[in-house]
């Protein structure tokens, strides 16, 4: 276990969910010219990330089953040639179809990257290391949307849409090739998976995974706290910070670069956290949570535009969303077995995306609704018609921390059947205080 070889396998996976993270958020760089090459209305530019992330969602518990059935090399390397082929054909896109026809390409090749990455963990490395290397994993694709941010919005504006689009089908390419020739699914010696099965064993095991409770605590807890900065960095974070709030492009990089860099010094923190006290696991989520809707509440009624330290609290505080999301799949890790891991993952991990589609469609058919009834003024991305769409969010964050306490208590109760207590969290603090000041009075 953690071989020099398992950190090579680890480098190449992270890489792969690097370029698939470029790949999706490219589009969320590119809203307002999108606006212009199709000639579309806020809805549909909604729509290309809605139907993108619907393929997402999808096809998460499909690839989960045959992640376990062919290993994650196989399915790597076609998600990253799938997404290449998205990727070329929305750079020769002209229309409304063929740019969406891309979308759904990438999306299909998004969704079989992050679940093949993480089943990788787990069977190259020490159990101790397994929670912070799954947050380090997501931290590292936070790097994908950086690249999509910065290097290929400069690209874009310098050189044209076909080009920037066709940098990221090359990256695909690289990532397939790297893929093919370096990764291995098992080390060496260990045993070879069982033999595949069929349809019916397929859907008892499927089955199994959705009626373990710690599936769905990890299901909603991803549900609750990942969409919200999805949708941000995804679709409406730019037109926002632009259109709504007046803010200059290079000053929106900023942003979204501080958005990146907040993630990644998240990740780690949360990954120790998670490995320190796995038993406050959901509460960690249910605070993320309160912040997230608490953040938004500030920006969104607030008089007039905010001003820029505000939203770098709303941008570092959806950030903090992504490594938070991650604590769904530590759920499906602990509650389920290895033959399992990668169906628990796939349930787990269609709830922020869910989510995040939901929410995406609906801020921008809110947004036409406004613009043709007139409140908007004749501005579509205005700050006020974006204080009404944005809002949707707070039912989405309501919605998932109900459903996470109402998880967690059937989570518990099964716990304590097998004589496992977590005792309520004002009494573990106040323990907790009492040991770090006997330790103090310790000589």
């Amino acid at each position: 276990m953690t071989s020099p070889r398992a950190w090579l396998i680890w480098i190449i996976g992270i890489f792969a969910y690097l370029v698939a993270v470029s790949q999706r958020t490219s589009f969320g760089v590119v809203g307002l010219e999108a606006t212009e090459r199709f000639h579309a209305s806020a809805a549909e530019i909604s729509f290309f990330t809605v139907l993108q992330l619907l393929v997402y969602a999808a096809l998460q518990i499909p690839v989960g089953i045959l992640v376990d059935r062919y290993g994650s090399r196989a399915m790597l390397a076609g998600g990253g040639i799938l997404m290449g082929l998205g990727q070329l054909q929305l750079a020769f896109a002209d229309n409304i179809p063929g740019g969406v026809l891309g979308r759904v390409l990438v999306g299909a090749g998004d969704a079989m990257t992050f679940i093949s990455v993480i089943r990788l963990i787990p069977i190259w490395f020490a159990p101790g290391r397994v929670p912070l290397l799954t947050q380090l994993t997501g931290m590292s694709g936070q790097l994908g949307q950086l690249f999509s941010v910065v290097p290929f919005a400069m690209i874009l504006h310098s050189a044209g849409w076909t080009p920037a689009f066709l940098t990221l089908a090359g990256m695909s390419g690289i990532a397939v090739v790297l893929v093919l020739l370096l990764l291995q699914d098992l080390p060496p010696g260990h045993p070879a998976p069982p033999p595949s099965q069929g349809l019916r064993a397929t859907g008892i095991s499927l089955g199994h995974a959705w009626r373990q409770p710690g599936t769905r605590l990890g299901l909603w807890s991803h549900f609750t706290v990942q969409f919200s900065g999805t949708v941000f960095a995804m679709t409406w974070g730019y037109p926002f910070l632009i259109s709504a709030q007046g803010l200059d492009r290079g000053t929106v990089s900023g942003l979204m670069s501080l958005y990146v860099a907040a993630a990644i010094a998240a990740g780690p923190l949360m990954g120790r956290f998670v490995a320190r006290h796995p038993l406050r696991r959901s509460t960690m989520v249910l605070l993320i949570s309160g912040c997230t809707a608490a953040a938004w509440a500030a920006v969104l009624l607030l008089p007039g535009r905010s001003p820029l330290w505000l939203l770098a609290v709303l941008v570092v505080t959806l950030a903090v969303g992504g490594p938070g999301s991650m604590i769904g799949f530590d759920f499906a890790r602990t509650f389920n077995p290895a033959h399992r891991l990668g169906t628990a993952t796939g349930i787990v991990n269609v709830g922020g995306f869910i989510a995040a589609l939901v929410s995406i469609y609906l801020i921008g058919l809110v947004l036409d609704v406004l613009y043709a009834s007139g409140f908007s003024r004749g501005e579509l991305y205005g700050l006020d018609p974006f204080r009404v769409a944005l809002s949707v969010q707070f039912l989405l964050l309501a919605g998932g921390a109900c459903a996470i306490i109402v998880t967690r208590r059937k989570v518990r109760r099964q716990m304590a059947a097998q004589g496992v207590t977590v005792p309520p969290l004002l009494k573990s603090l106040a323990k907790q205080r009492k040991l770090v000041a006997e330790r103090r009075r310790t000589p």
